[in-house]
């Protein structure tokens, strides 16, 4: 079971949604992190032509203006209808600060993809807050901003079609079920749709620390970052995702998968592990916030050992 999902998601079927699929999307809003190179990129080429207001939300401001550029270069004339939002997943009060800045601009939220993230990066590298990178930006950070983003993700909700309001995250098919299923649990009843995406094997930068060598083989058996924005353009807008397919798991280049070889993991989601790890995350962020009104406070103080023995 497990090698026949193996072999579908490393050999798939091509797309059946595509750019021509996509309807007008004049007044809605998305956010794309990590939207200035690979898959990011891809989708907001696509989702450009369509009215839609997208967010590119990156940490390089410099690089976000290169992609805009491109991306523009068809339609100068909309170019306002795509937005630079400045995002760096491996620092929460960053998360923060883009999350307000985007509230002051929009009320509502249609699309919210969890894009970025980060892969293979050297053993003991951190996150601002000392967090695990890998956790701290894959995991941690991309909860946050959703917590964050949810007011205007409902709001969107309340005046839309079933099922078009969405989270989606990306995962792999060495994962293909994780704690943001949560997600779908807790924000289902706000007709907000929580699913997981698995955009492909990708010529994307994630493997930009690996040998020479290893790329080597690995390149055989990747694709162009285009195919994998295929598969999250039909997690975020094909009308094939219904509330029925709150929490599924989206396969390339744009499929549901219907049976998860890995019931091991559902199973241990369904006793409790997935709020488990919701609720660690939750203490990860609370304990940073709390460190930073610390630091506020302590900075309004006189004596320096008053401070230390705050912060301590």
């Amino acid at each position: 079971m497990v090698f026949a999902s193996m072999k579908t998601q490393y050999f798939p079927p091509a797309p059946t949604f595509t750019e021509k699929d996509v309807g007008a999307q004049t007044g809605k809003v998305f956010i794309i992190t990590g939207g200035n190179q690979g898959v990011g990129f891809e989708l907001i080429k696509m989702l450009y032509p369509t009215g839609a207001t997208v967010y590119m939300a990156s940490r390089s401001e410099e690089r976000a203006a290169e992609a805009t550029k491109i991306i523009t270069s068809s339609d100068p004339s909309n170019a306002s209808r795509l937005k630079f939002l400045h995002l760096d997943l491996s620092d929460l009060n960053s998360v923060r600060s883009a999350a307000q800045k985007f509230a002051k601009q929009k009320t509502r939220l249609d699309i919210l993809l969890n894009n970025a993230g980060v892969g293979g990066e050297p053993v003991g590298s951190k996150t601002k807050q000392g967090i695990e990178l890998h956790i701290g930006v894959n995991v941690i950070a991309p909860l946050l901003l959703t917590q964050l983003l949810h007011p205007q993700l409902r709001t969107a909700a309340t005046s839309s079609p079933k099922a078009s309001v969405r989270v989606i995250w990306t995962s792999s098919w060495m994962i293909e079920c994780d704690h943001f299923n949560e997600t779908s649990k807790r924000y289902g009843k706000d007709s907000v749709i929580s699913v997981v995406q698995n955009p492909g094997n990708l010529q994307t930068n994630i493997y930009h620390t690996q040998s020479r060598l290893m790329m080597l083989f690995v390149n055989r058996i990747l694709y162009p970052p285009k195919m994998g924005a295929y598969t999250t353009l039909f997690a975020g807008l094909s009308k094939e995702i219904t509330e029925a397919n709150q929490g599924s798991y989206i396969i390339p280049w744009g499929r549901v998968q219907e049976i998860n070889p890995r019931k091991d993991i559902y199973e241990v989601i369904e006793k409790g592990k997935g709020k488990e790890l919701w609720e660690w995350c939750e203490k990860q962020i609370k304990a940073n916030r709390d460190t930073t009104n610390k630091l506020v406070v302590c900075m309004q103080l006189e004596n320096i050992e008053d401070c230390i023995a705050m912060i301590a």
